[in-house]
């Protein structure tokens, strides 16, 4: 998969499951080593020998394709869900000739549920707990006939629910935890909307496929004209209340489509994807009028304030989004000089 047109968020997933494939891989070499080791210390008899061996080469091949074949580029949650089923489905044939539940291998069932906890949480994760315990019940089959079966081998049935149960309580600690790294790293604290990084990353796909498919977008910097004297006059949480204002009227204007981002400060940047000047100047100069029109309270003070706006296009203005912001940016701050609460479209002679 090319991830050159993902965004942030697909990107992070793509390369966590690129990781556990890795590790799918190294689990699949270790069990296949760990059963060439165990037939050479302590050989079974030729037919279980025979079985045992053609198992691994199953294994063997199976991680073959799996890592450097056909499937070699697909990370996903159901790849590896199906190198876990085939890890268990080798673990019990393995078992089944080298002592059923007496097999040296038996313990090796606890990995594969961790593992499972750890890549597929937790539906997943008591489902092959499930296949699990089946599999323990049929390798202990044979000895359901002795009259502490109930005794011995159901309650050696507990840990593997347990460590099911505890796995997927930890896998799904993780997983929040991750997701609230991955949020605080990619959005600003004061709005929720993009931060500058997550801008980038995403406004990088979308140049890539404006200069692939001969698409256009316009960048809009937008800066607060008042925040100095509110913060001066009201204080700085006054300050913070209208920045977060002013990201509430860019994101009830624009698209879904588009991308926004506090640029610093009390200054903004927006992406118009597919989009020239002329088609979104009108939602800017709603964002603009919305902003003077619309007075927000702070402690009791009905505060108003405006904003100074600038556009440009691609590839008009510009052969890139760095070089389209700039020209927006100058835009903006034409609209600061020549009197604020406007919008500037960019144009050649500005510079």
């Amino acid at each position: 998969m090319d991830d050159n047109y993902l965004d942030s968020g697909q990107k992070n997933v793509f390369q966590r499951y690129k990781g556990y494939d890795r590790i799918m891989g190294n689990i699949s070499w270790l069990l296949i080593a760990l059963v060439a080791l165990d037939v050479k210390l302590a050989p079974t008899d030729n037919v279980s020998m025979a079985f045992v061996a053609g198992f691994s080469l199953i294994l063997f091949f199976y991680n073959l394709n799996a890592r450097y074949g056909v499937l070699s580029h697909k990370f996903s949650a159901i790849k590896i869900f199906a190198d876990l089923m085939v890890f268990l489905a080798f673990i019990v044939a393995v078992c089944w000739y080298t002592g059923r539940i007496t097999s040296p291998f038996i313990s090796l069932i606890y990995l594969i549920l961790m593992a499972t906890a750890l890549t597929q949480g937790r539906r997943v994760t008591y489902f092959m707990a499930a296949l699990a315990i089946m599999s323990y019940i049929l390798l202990a089959a044979a000895d359901f006939r002795e009259n502490n079966f109930y005794v011995t081998h159901l309650i050696e049935l507990f840990p593997f629910m347990l460590i099911a149960h505890l796995g997927a309580m930890l896998a799904g600690e993780s997983e929040t935890a991750r997701s609230e790294v991955e949020r605080l790293s990619l959005t600003d604290d004061v709005t929720g909307i993009n931060n500058m990084r997550n801008f980038f990353l995403l406004a990088d796909i979308q140049e890539k496929l404006a200069k692939r498919y001969i698409r256009r977008f316009t960048i809009c910097m937008i800066d607060a004209d008042n925040l100095k004297k509110i913060n001066d006059q009201y204080g700085h949480f006054a300050g913070t209340k209208l920045i977060q204002q002013v990201a509430l009227m860019i994101t009830a204007n624009i698209r879904s489509s588009d991308i926004c981002a506090r640029y610093g400060g009390d200054e903004f940047v927006i992406m118009f994807n597919e989009a020239a000047k002329e088609d979104v100047a009108g939602a800017v100069e709603r964002i603009v009028s919305g902003m003077a029109s619309t007075p927000f309270d702070f402690e009791g003070h009905m505060i108003t304030t405006t904003l100074s706006a600038g556009i440009a296009d691609y590839p008009d203005n510009g052969d890139s989004v760095r070089k389209v912001m700039a020209n927006a940016d100058q835009a903006m701050y034409v609209s600061k000089r020549t009197g604020k609460n406007r919008l500037t479209v960019f144009s050649e002679n500005m510079q």
